[in-house]
């Protein structure tokens, strides 16, 4: 516990939820640092190592003195006078087939000095060789783990990297494109290769050139692996019908959230992730990276590109780092998201008032389509604009949408739409009212880059009585959670663009395709995230809620959801957001019936949020 009595550990951790006793015997978590490193005339490598709990307290390496044993494996590689990524000092050859390749790797079979509690000298078994440089920059990196799985508290992992120039003096070059932090927007926590590998610092030690996968001769190169997994099916190649492997794994069918263009997803500017060199992706072009995503290049014979080319020192030269336009062959010209494009007058809605909203009537929205120079926009100038009427909020069981296209006003660039449809003779609670639309626009008309782009405004949702207090609609997951991976969510042609316009339609009562399933916001957003590659961790759901809101007792007044593909039909709303994820389990769907009745579902009882099973708990890790 910290010192004001709050748990220093994440509720998606299991030492959260342990009692004091248990933490301050325990001591879970696990944290590595090298204070120095040294390679000697002979190349003998050795590291001071400290493993500590996440208070800096020392920890015992068996594991003898303090709970759980600890296992730790180490890299070293060196980055050459003339070179930007890391040259391993440790080596493996693998076979595969009639393929056998050298690859970058680390061990583990050096031997240990105690130095005093949590502090040690690692001597490396492997020495480095007697043609290094002793003035390059050198990375020593280190990952492991701590077993507490006899405490129920699961394994702890760590990794970290320490620079240094053995011949003494400031390291000055380093290999830092992207930080973990930009990666675990999406990722949740990196934990590759059995999970221990968990920082981008680390996988840039073995994932360069000097690595390929000895199953297909790929490379594992950090820039191009990379790339290519998160293209996946989008690639040239793949869409060719070659699939992207590494070793077994087959990355094709993997689909990026974020649109191919939006670079800056990853590639976060320094102001934002730290990375020294965060604008490498602009400043910095090779055919290797580039060549990445746009695989069907082939620089030798110049085919799909104007020119051959034999090397890196002419790509600047015409792929500069910004150019006059978007979409011209500058790096951020030619990685421009369409529907973000600066030559776009950006669509913006407002919904100032809605009036007569009441049980049978037809209420009127008072809306504004404006551009980004507050210029009025006529409503019979867009391709597409429509207004939707939904209740009650609680959960909402009607909607409707209408087109409003004819819809007419003072010409300031502020209009008005009555309902055609009535609200229903029944109506109570709090309505929400939403206006989505785009326009068709040509940019860079008469060019040969000339292309049409839908200028889409946001959507916007505001909220109005048909009988008492106004009280929006519960938030669940926000927009920008869903950003974080998504870059700029925009779905059916990205005309619904926030979470709250998705609540119109994909609410309890809709079911489509064949045989008919639910495709309620819940429902299909679980089942998406658990059926597709998510790179997350599905049981952190902090991810994307906010609020607690994954927390029982669920808000009052949900409604029970239509849903024939479900084995309890109506599903009520506990059980049918649980069955997202787990329900295809049969005795997930007993658990459940067992726990319904004529009064409700009694699954806060054990799953509640101060309970013993409660949903925090039984998700942490």
């Amino acid at each position: 516990m910290g010192a004001d009595g709050t748990s220093t550990f994440k509720p998606t951790e299991k030492a959260f939820y342990a009692s004091p006793d248990q933490i301050n015997f325990v001591r879970p978590g696990l944290a590595v640092t090298v204070s120095k490193a040294e390679i000697a005339a002979d190349g003998t490598i050795r590291a001071w190592v400290r493993v500590a709990d996440p208070k800096n307290l020392p920890l015992d390496r068996e594991g003898i003195t303090t709970p759980g044993p600890i296992a730790l494996s180490f890299l070293i590689g060196t980055i050459p006078a003339d070179g930007t990524q890391y040259t391993s000092y440790i080596t493996r050859s693998r076979t595969s087939g009639s393929n056998t390749v050298t690859q970058a790797t680390g061990e583990s079979n050096g031997t240990w000095q105690k130095v005093s509690d949590g502090e040690y000298i690692y001597t490396f078994a492997n020495k480095a060789p007697e043609t290094m440089d002793r003035a390059a920059t050198h990375t020593l990196g280190v990952y492991g783990s701590r077993n507490l799985t006899e405490f129920d508290m699961g394994t702890s992992r760590a990794d970290t990297v320490f620079n240094f120039v053995p011949a003494g003096g400031a390291v000055t070059k380093v290999r830092d494109v992207v930080r973990t932090s930009s990666c675990n927007k999406c990722h949740d926590q990196l934990n590759f290769h059995g999970g221990n590998r968990r920082s981008v610092g680390l996988c840039n030690l073995c994932h360069t050139p000097q690595t390929p996968d000895a199953a297909t001769l790929n490379t594992t190169d950090m820039k191009v692996m990379i790339h290519k997994i998160h293209r996946g099916a989008s690639l040239p190649s793949v869409v060719a019908k070659k699939p992207y492997m590494i070793g077994t794994r087959d990355y094709s069918t993997v689909v990026n959230p974020s649109p191919g263009q939006a670079c800056v997803v990853c590639h976060e500017s320094k102001a934002v992730s730290g990375a020294t060199q965060a604008d490498h992706w602009y400043t910095a072009p090779s055919r290797a990276a580039c060549g990445s995503c746009h695989d069907n290049v082939n620089f030798a014979t110049g085919q799909n590109h104007p020119l051959p080319q034999v090397s890196d020192n002419q790509c600047a030269n015409c792929h500069t780092p910004i150019g006059e336009n978007d979409f011209d062959v500058s790096i951020q010209g030619a990685h421009v998201v369409p529907t973000q494009s600066s030559l776009l007058d950006q669509i913006k809605f407002t919904i100032e008032k809605v009036e007569d909203v009441g049980p049978g009537k037809n209420p009127t929205v008072t809306f504004t389509v404006k551009d980004k120079y507050n210029r009025p926009v006529k409503p019979s100038d867009m391709t597409n604009l429509r207004l939707y009427m939904g209740g009650p909020t609680a959960d909402i069981t009607s909607y409707v949408r209408e087109d409003a296209l004819k819809a007419d006003g003072p010409g300031d660039g502020r209009y008005f739409w009555t309902f055609v449809a009535a609200m229903p003779a029944n109506a109570s609670g709090t309505w929400q009212f939403g206006i989505e639309g785009y326009r068709n626009t040509v940019l860079l008309p008469g060019t040969e880059r000339a292309r049409t782009v839908r200028d889409v405004g946001q959507n916007k949702v505001v909220y109005a009585s048909a009988g008492g207090p106004v009280i929006a609609r519960r938030t669940v997951v926000s927009t920008a959670k869903c950003n974080q991976c998504h870059y700029s969510i925009g779905f059916h042609g990205g005309n619904r663009n926030t979470v709250e316009q998705c609540t119109f339609c994909h609410n309890p009562t809709l079911t489509a395709g064949t045989p008919a399933e639910s495709f309620n916001f819940s429902t299909m957003i679980h089942r998406f995230h658990a059926e597709a590659r998510y790179p997350g961790n599905l049981n952190n759901c902090a991810q994307c809620h906010v609020n607690d809101s994954q927390s029982l007792p669920l808000a009052l007044g949900l409604s029970d959801v239509r849903n024939p593909q479900a084995k309890i039909n109506p599903t009520p709303p506990v059980t049918n957001a649980c069955q997202g994820c787990h329900g295809e389990s049969a005795p997930f769907w007993s658990h459940a019936q067992a726990n319904i009745n004529t009064l409700g579902e009694s699954c806060a009882v054990c799953h509640g949020r101060n309970a013993d099973l409660a949903v925090s708990k039984v998700h942490a890790q």
